[in-house]
């Protein structure tokens, strides 16, 4: 049996941002009818969180939290030695229901910024608005040529998340996008 390891077992950069590899986390992608509610239900019961909204993250304890991807798949973030008991879980609660619950845990990398503005960090890589993203607002988008998704807690701190497969390349365009001297400026004041 071999141990699990994160895409850049943590690795960090700090320039005027703070991008952070976070290490192992327990990700489980569902399918689903959103709408029915047998699925609210099942996620409730294997993980204790109501469905977000649409394009939201709802959040409990640290690390769970739900985050609509799309009207039919969330994104179930929990603590990695307990994302199969959570697949488990809710392909027992939706039976019979059309379903797919998968733990994509290992296919996944995720990082965090800390910032004064982490608009000034992601705003260079994604051709997204961030201007009108709210905070716990999901977004999946790109960060330059790669496929990612991100959500801002608040305007200090953000995460992303993607392929592992693409973690180094990630890492390197956030800590170039965070090099001290590169503040643009361009978000000012909190809106």
């Amino acid at each position: 049996m071999s141990n699990s390891v994160s895409a850049l077992q943590g690795a960090s950069h700090t320039g005027f941002a703070h991008v952070r590899e976070m290490g192992l986390l327990g990700m489980v992608t569902l399918k689903a009818d959103l709408s029915a509610p047998k699925t609210a239900a099942a996620v409730k019961a294997a993980v204790g969180l109501a469905l977000p909204a649409q394009r939201a993250i709802t959040t409990g304890r640290d690390p769970e939290s739900v985050a609509w991807m799309a009207p039919d798949e969330l994104l179930i973030m929990c603590k990695h030695d307990d994302a199969d008991k959570v697949v488990a879980r809710l392909t027992k609660d939706m039976g019979d229901a059309h379903h797919l619950a998968v733990n994509v845990s290992d296919a996944r990398a995720v990082f965090t910024i800390e910032a004064t503005d982490v608009r000034e960090v992601l705003g260079k890589l994604t051709p997204a608005d961030l201007g009108t993203l709210e905070y716990g607002e999901m977004r999946r988008s790109r960060l330059a040529q790669v496929p990612a998704a991100f959500w801002m807690n608040d305007r200090t701190h953000a995460a992303v998340i993607c392929f592992r497969s693409v973690a180094q390349y990630a890492f390197d365009l956030l800590t170039t996008a965070a090099a001290d001297g590169g503040e643009v400026g361009y978000y000012g004041q909190d809106t």
